[in-house]
């Protein structure tokens, strides 16, 4: 097995773990046995448990960054590629979650740097504005807020007692409360 591949696998494995259980609860010979490697070389190329757990996040979060590209032209059209991208990476979402839990020990750099350059490109289109009510800060915190919230790291989750929600329903929703609150 070539190193690249077995680094994969171990991050892969390591996905699955710290989502589960965050950095406090999960076990490096669990991620070495589901990555189908010896513990001892876990420790070889991330040093610890918690470089493991950065390392995971940080190469999620490039991914994300790149894929979903930011449009501050289009908050709405926005949001709703954050919803489905939240629907359909629960783990990712858990590790997140795990992250803010945890004192956001493996937050990386690139994260801050993201979130910066999101709030800068609001603030490129809003300073013609007059008079807008939110900051762009909050505005970006708030489409993030809409945008995961019924994800399964949210406070919502899936489901709202005992009855399954309408994806569609709810991303045109979000999308129009978007709308309304970046017009404010």
């Amino acid at each position: 097995m070539a190193a690249e591949e077995s680094r994969a696998r171990i991050l892969d494995a390591a996905l699955a773990e710290f989502s589960t259980f965050g950095v406090a609860g999960a076990r490096v010979d669990r991620i070495a046995k589901a990555a189908g490697v010896n513990k001892n070389l876990i420790y070889v190329y991330f040093e610890n448990k918690e470089t493991l757990f950065s390392t995971v996040l940080g190469s999620n979060l490039t991914k994300v960054y790149a894929d979903l590209a930011f449009t501050p032209e289009d908050l709405p059209g926005y949001a709703e590629r954050v919803f489905d991208f939240a629907m359909s990476n629960p783990a990712l979402m858990r590790l997140i979650a795990w992250n803010g839990l945890e004192g956001g020990a493996g937050n990386p750099s690139t994260r801050d740097e993201a979130h910066a350059a999101k709030v800068a490109g609001l603030e490129a289109i809003r300073s013609e504005a007059n008079g807008a009510e939110f900051s762009s800060d909050f505005l970006l915190t708030g489409v993030m807020a809409l945008a995961t919230a019924w994800s399964a790291a949210g406070p919502f989750g899936s489901t709202l007692g005992d009855r399954q929600l309408d994806h569609a329903l709810l991303r045109r929703s979000i999308a129009r409360a978007v709308e309304v609150l970046a017009a404010s």
